[in-house]
């Protein structure tokens, strides 16, 4: 196998698993085919036919209301027929192995899966053992990744700020459970982005984003002053297992969003959030429908990354 198995020996795009790995070239590229992607949105027919007679399947192991809905959304612009799982009800619920649904699926002469799963590095075991014309996206793994929330998040940056070389973003929260920010911080490094600070309470901001070039700051005024970009997660209190926080009041207290500590970052700086949003957790409301939230956009960007994602891997065989 090849050593990054997303790419073909052309290097070009067979499977999306990770931001780790990609190229600074492909990822503008994806970038930019999502902005040619975005005027379909506009269109009163909201179609283009470069999947017609593809099939997609939606494997979402885990829940995930918004990005199967925009992957959905995505896959129909580009006229392919698609197929959700509800797997919680289907044969994998009964103890059919991960692989053993997959052949089978592929049988059923599948082109892509886009898939969500629990367990970090399922989408890889997916890509290694699916047929070859077979493309596997990953829609979140774990803790490990989430590449197409990464890949809108540069798009959103790069709309509003054109340039990545001289940009200080922070990313707020709950860094050590968040697929979101391992990814935003792998391309906003590849992007070439001088300065990327991980903000949070020492039980949520992993040490080892020392070594990923990461300025790691526990003082929520040192982590957004002057920052241009401001990258909010959600707190996944889901996935915590022990009390590694005292309560929400607290965190919010401490590290979330308001419009006085907004006040510290650039006057143009933009706030960013992957959703779904805790009002009054990370963000205060009047941030989060405020002039500076690029929150709603991001969801529309999404959509044309998605697209772009989807149209490169078709294009290209392993």
């Amino acid at each position: 196998m090849a050593m990054n198995p997303q790419l073909n020996r052309h290097g070009e795009l067979v499977h999306l698993l990770s931001i780790e790995g990609l190229p600074r070239a492909l990822i503008h590229q994806i970038l930019d085919t999502a902005g040619t992607f975005l005027s379909v949105n506009d269109r009163e027919v909201k179609k283009v036919p470069l999947l017609r007679g593809k099939s997609i399947f939606n494997l979402f192991f885990e829940n995930s209301t918004r990005t199967r809905t925009t992957f959905e959304i995505a896959a129909k612009r580009l006229s392919a027929d698609v197929f959700n799982l509800d797997i919680a009800r289907s044969s994998a619920a009964k103890g059919e192995s991960l692989l053993d649904t997959i052949a089978n699926l592929s049988a059923m002469h599948a082109d892509m899966f886009v898939v969500r799963h629990s367990e970090s590095g399922a989408p890889y075991l997916i890509a290694q053992h699916c047929s070859p014309h077979v493309h596997v996206i990953n829609a979140g793994d774990g803790r490990h990744q989430h590449p197409t929330q990464g890949l809108l998040d540069m798009y959103t940056i790069r709309h509003y700020k054109k340039d990545f070389t001289q940009l200080t973003v922070a990313i707020v929260g709950d860094i050590v459970h968040s697929r979101v920010a391992r990814s935003d911080i792998h391309a906003l490094t590849t992007l070439g982005v001088p300065e990327v600070r991980a903000v949070g309470p020492k039980t949520l901001v992993p040490g080892d984003l020392r070594e990923m070039g990461v300025r790691v700051c526990h003082d929520m005024a040192e982590g957004i002053r002057g920052a241009d970009v401001i990258i909010m997660l959600r707190l996944q209190s889901e996935r915590m297992s022990n009390a590694l926080l005292p309560s929400a009041d607290e965190f919010f207290k401490s590290y979330g969003l308001t419009e006085e500590k907004l006040a510290l970052a650039k006057p143009d700086a933009i706030v960013m959030h992957p959703g779904p949003i805790n009002r009054g957790v990370e963000i205060d409301s009047s941030v989060a429908d405020g002039m500076q939230s690029v929150i709603l956009p991001q969801v529309t960007f999404g959509i044309a990354v998605r697209m772009a994602v989807m149209s490169t891997l078709a294009g290209n065989s392993a």
